[in-house]
């Protein structure tokens, strides 16, 4: 496969050219390859659902690769087949690796910690980070069903490329594919539809777009970095002295530590002072 696997282009620290939506086509093309798998006669447990075995073409277009793992499904009554637990840790699902015990639901747990990868940009398992955060399910999973927690975890590579509705939506697709109870996951088919439906809804926000006359990044995403909710008034074309001075004066346009003008000075009315008689007032009128 020309674009070698997904891990190769998610997981490098650097020129990464994984876009939300391109995630999301992976996402979808791997989900419908298990699906496949399961949905046969006999159905096909892939067992070891990995980013290093999805291989992507020039146009990113995702297959599954590597079946030596894979094993037949439960026949008939069986509700599961035991079996030696393999696979890679991080991603294989609890109740296998506790009792052995292998069924189509061990494939969607896999298929949640990939999604959780391509939502963070981050390994499965990884000792570098904190030790809180070294199993990425562990630390990620109770995260992402708050909408500003899970903002804040995403992968800061696609910042701008998706709607919070839409990274939602597909956030609680891997919980509910992360459940420590296997008949809590949706099954594969169900998964498919739910990331169907993901893309042409950002299809129709695109043409929709599109005949506004918009630009073709349609998604704002929360800053990460907090910004102060003071606007400068420089930034504003204002002189913020000016306007602290304008704040400051009262109507008579003078600031209050400022001493006031002649003009500005008055005299108390006093009505004793001032009021003039009748006779008064008609001589000065006269004069």
């Amino acid at each position: 496969m020309a674009s070698g696997s997904l891990e190769k282009h998610l997981l490098r620290r650097v020129g990464c050219t994984l876009t939300w939506s391109k995630r999301m086509k992976i996402a979808l093309h791997a989900a419908k390859g298990l699906a496949f798998l399961h949905g046969a006669e006999r159905s096909i447990i892939y067992r070891d659902f990995k980013t290093s075995n999805i291989l992507l073409d020039l146009d990113f277009n995702a297959k599954l690769s590597d079946f030596g793992l894979a094993k037949d499904g439960p026949m008939g009554d069986q509700t599961h087949v035991s079996t030696r637990v393999m696979g890679t840790y991080g991603y294989a699902a609890p109740e296998y690796v506790m009792t052995g015990h292998l069924t189509a639901r061990s494939d969607v747990y896999g298929f949640g910690v990939v999604l959780l990868e391509m939502l963070l940009g981050r390994r499965a398992v990884d000792k570098s980070r904190p030790s809180r955060e070294h199993n990425l399910v562990e630390w990620a999973r109770p995260l992402l069903n708050h909408n500003k927690k899970l903002l804040r975890i995403l992968d800061p590579r696609m910042e701008g490329q998706y709607s919070v509705r839409t990274a939602m939506k597909v956030a609680n697709l891997a919980y509910q594919c992360l459940s420590q109870n296997p008949k809590g996951r949706p099954v594969m088919s169900q998964v498919v539809e739910l990331l169907e439906s993901v893309q042409a809804q950002e299809g129709n926000d695109e043409e929709a777009m599109l005949q506004k006359g918009g630009s073709v990044t349609l998604y704002e995403v929360p800053k990460r970095s907090t910004q102060s909710s003071n606007v400068k008034l420089s930034e504003t074309g204002i002189d913020s002295n000016r306007e602290t001075r304008r704040r400051d004066k009262p109507a008579n346009g003078r600031g209050k530590s400022e001493p006031p003008n002649d003009h500005d000075l008055y005299v108390p009315y006093d009505s004793a002072a001032t009021v003039k008689t009748t006779d008064e007032k008609s001589a000065l009128a006269r004069s």
